[in-house]
């Protein structure tokens, strides 16, 4: 994991060409039960529970405000979120800072504030839920259907279309199945 926390563009392009293999769903705990997001600090948001979310889609991202590749694709999830708040998706960024500067809350709300992002973002100076999550890569989308089990991953940027006709998929699936 230093390697991706120092490295992100090489381990990117690792990721890309197939030389780091990307973690799979299956390799994270419970076969595929999406692990609960924990923070101390929550921006746009009281501290969110496993119960908050109970029976909503989950789009959770991974990501970092300093991030070119991130900044990419920051349109398309405050879309999403418009868009799809109120069919069922829940939209929960987790903040793992790369950088000293990012680490700073004072920075990240000002992000936050001046992007015009109102979803909820959970501050993961820890790295505890990036660890929990086995994520690798800056940004990574994760799909968390219904019954709170993994069904989706997206390292870096594109696939914006794939994205988010599984996101209308889970939407139409019933609450349980």
């Amino acid at each position: 994991m230093t390697v991706c926390r120092r490295y992100p563009m090489i381990l990117t392009l690792a990721l890309l060409a197939g030389l780091w293999p990307a973690p799979s769903p299956q390799a994270l705990a419970g076969e595929n039960a999406a692990p609960t997001i924990h923070s101390e600090t929550w921006i746009n948001s009281a501290p969110l529970t496993a119960g908050d979310v109970k029976g909503r889609v989950l789009l959770v991202e991974f990501w970092t405000f300093g991030c070119y590749n991130c900044r990419n694709v920051e349109p398309h999830i405050k879309q999403w979120h418009r868009d799809y708040a109120d069919k069922g998706l829940t939209v929960i960024g987790v903040h793992a800072p790369e950088f000293g500067f990012e680490r700073d809350a004072a920075n990240l709300r000002a992000y936050i504030a001046k992007h015009g992002i109102t979803y909820p973002v959970a501050v993961d100076n820890d790295f505890a839920n990036w660890y929990a999550w086995h994520n690798r890569a800056w940004p990574t989308l994760y799909l968390v259907d219904r019954q709170g089990n993994i069904r989706y991953q997206r390292i870096g940027e594109g696939g914006y279309r794939v994205t988010e006709a599984t996101i209308r998929r889970l939407l139409d699936e019933p609450s349980s199945h």
